[in-house]
């Protein structure tokens, strides 16, 4: 076999199964069918589902810069910034297309994941430092753009994806977590997510297999800008106009990327299993709120699950590691 194929057919055995986080999903949900009987009333559920969405997307685009062995601070900012700039757009321009403004949202997030990747990948610059600058840049852009208090107001039309429904019943936001779901599931069983996964796994072993590690990781950078500004579209209908939007949404999208058991540094882990991981995020957050306990916790509660989720799956990742054979090792 060659180290190509070696490397590549490694990565595709550690995408990883997910069962602890899907145990726990099922777990909270059952819990939330027994707190709030109404729970699993459609319109009940639906609208579970719709809060989730945005970080669910975000999750997806976390993931792929994480199992690449990067990080991404600068999601949140993307979602405040989108939120604000699509406000103030329609401030001056009432009546530009929804359309329009929400392709412009995606490519301006794209670009602001493409200077994360080319700067992460070409400048050498660590993506921790490289992603909260860039959080720290649009934040204080946006503070200085508004002043902390955004005008403008965003019209129905464009609010209606992440409030609105299909069919009348069915809401958009919903759609799009689908859609986001099955394409990140498509992409990394393609050949794209293998080498994605052998780069986080040895970016020497990956690039002697010849992977080009910088545009892989450019291009993970880049799905993540992108995942941030559709959950900018989502944010923005369902919860309108604040320069707070986005504000704590990257370390909730990290802390559901590592609760589906993705390993910090990336190299193994499952796309639908961090998703599902933020399912679990937003299903716990839930049941706190019915249970009657502070929000100001859930901070408290994302720690716990960050430490303990790390630590168990480092060390399980450790296991799996010692028991690799010579030919996947090669």
């Amino acid at each position: 076999m060659s180290t190509a194929t070696a490397v590549l057919t490694g990565a595709g055995r550690r995408l990883g199964t997910g069962a602890p986080v899907y145990a726990l999903l099922v777990v909270l949900l059952a819990a939330l069918a027994i707190t709030e009987p109404g729970f699993y009333e459609p319109d009940s559920f639906l609208a579970f589902i719709k809060r989730a969405a945005p970080l669910v997307i975000l999750a997806a685009g976390q993931y792929l810069v994480i199992v690449s062995g990067g990080f991404d601070l600068s999601v949140g900012a993307v979602v405040t910034a989108g939120v604000v700039a699509a406000a103030e757009f329609y401030g001056s321009f009432p009546d530009a297309p929804w359309v329009l403004v929400t392709a412009g949202l995606l490519a301006a997030g794209a670009v602001v994941g493409l200077v994360n990747g080319l700067i992460t990948t070409r400048l050498r610059v660590p993506s921790f430092i490289t992603t909260l600058g860039m959080m720290l840049i649009l934040e204080g852009a946006v503070f200085y753009w508004t002043g902390g208090s955004p005008q403008g107001t965003l019209p129905e039309a464009f609010r209606a994806f992440g409030r609105g429904t299909a069919g009348g019943w069915l809401p958009w936001a919903v759609l799009a977590c689908l859609a986001v779901g099955a394409a990140a599931w498509w992409l990394m069983r393609s050949d794209f997510g293998r080498t994605l996964i052998a780069t986080g796994d040895s970016e020497r072993a990956a690039a002697l297999a010849g992977v080009r590690v910088p545009r892989v990781r450019t291009l993970a950078f880049l799905g993540s800008g992108v995942a941030a500004a559709l959950a900018a579209v989502l944010v923005a209908g369902f919860s309108g106009v604040s320069a707070q939007a986005g504000r704590g949404l990257e370390f909730e999208a990290i802390t559901a990327v590592v609760l589906g058991g993705v390993i910090l540094g990336g190299g193994r882990g499952s796309v639908v299993a961090a998703m599902a991981g933020a399912f679990s995020l937003q299903a716990l957050f839930t049941l706190l709120n019915l249970q009657g306990v502070s929000g100001a916790l859930e901070s408290t509660v994302q720690g716990f699950i960050v430490i303990a989720a790390v630590g168990l799956g480092a060390a399980d990742y450790g296991r799996l590691r010692r028991r690799r054979t010579p030919e996947e090792s090669a």
